[in-house]
């Protein structure tokens, strides 16, 4: 995404988000630590602000920065807690869980069978 259509897109959300809760700039502005000013150019898509006022403007708003940044649960992580993607395996394994997709509980644990005595030392 190019700065300029991040700084647009942030800024219309920011704006969406104050209406929705009948809030004026001034008083986000106040919530945030920032000049009303400053707040409008974010608004109006002039201004990218940092991480640290990011994250009181999705605080302040009542959004997640997920939302603020427009992205999707496609794109990140819900959680730390969640798998990574399948981007960072290996085309093999990647063709693999592919594959897995498709097959019944019961097919997948015949495979883990087969896999731990494939995985277990010769002579065992």
């Amino acid at each position: 995404m190019q700065l300029e259509h991040l700084q647009k897109s942030l800024g219309d959300v920011c704006r969406m988000a104050r209406e929705r809760l009948g809030l004026t700039q001034a008083q986000v502005a106040k919530q945030v630590c920032l000049a009303t000013e400053v707040y409008g150019r974010i608004e109006r898509g002039g201004l990218l602000p940092s991480v640290p006022t990011l994250r009181k403007l999705a605080l302040a708003l009542g959004i997640s920065a997920d939302v603020l940044l427009e992205l999707s649960r496609t794109e990140v992580a819900p959680s730390l807690a969640t798998p990574p993607p399948e981007g960072s395996l290996s085309p093999e394994l990647r063709q693999l869980v592919r594959m897995l997709r498709g097959w019944s509980p019961g097919e997948v644990k015949r495979l883990i069978r087969v896999a731990k005595v494939l995985e277990s030392p010769a002579g065992e």
